[in-house]
């Protein structure tokens, strides 16, 4: 499969010297989920990026990068960090306006320079870690470690808890 990111992401990347692999993906597979299962790819090597916003007063917004195994806490971790009373998942609409991507690829590289881009700690114990490419195409494979180059990236404890399996 001819694979390739989304070359505004492809140029930041660049630019921070950020070492990857890219994996090829065919669009009705491109949600973690059906993704590692079509694929082969381990849940718990797949990271989602998932962009909060604030539901009252000053629009606040941040992307949490979060395992694929885990749910974001949404109510108290995110919410408490970002100073919002309220807060909830950005729409699909206010995710592409933000970010220019689609759900399903969007990637925590050449996100806006004010959106604080919080990783969740669980990830940074990763070998290595699977994350969208920027559009619904592709992924990106590469070590934790290089997202700690993004110049807005915290890795935040507590950030995500793993999801229930029942």
């Amino acid at each position: 499969m001819n694979a390739s990111i989304n070359s505004d992401v492809a140029s930041v990347m660049s630019a921070l010297g950020i070492e990857y692999t890219v994996i090829g993906c065919d669009p009705e597979f491109a949600d973690t989920q059906k993704f590692c299962d079509h694929y082969g790819y381990s849940i718990d090597e797949a990271v989602n990026v998932l962009l909060v916003a604030s539901r009252k007063g000053e629009p606040k917004f941040a992307a949490c990068l979060v395992l694929g195994t885990c749910r974001l806490d949404v109510n108290k971790t995110a919410r408490k960090k970002l100073g919002a009373s309220k807060l909830s998942f950005a729409s699909p609409e206010q995710t592409r306006e933000m970010t220019g991507m689609e759900l399903g690829g969007v990637t925590a590289f050449g996100l806006p320079e004010n959106l604080p881009v919080w990783i969740d700690s669980q990830v940074m114990e990763c070998s290595r870690v699977i994350i969208g490419g920027g559009n619904r195409t592709s992924k990106i494979s590469l070590a934790p470690s290089m997202l700690l180059k993004i110049p807005n990236a915290e890795v935040v404890e507590n950030l995500a808890h793993p999801a229930s399996s029942g």
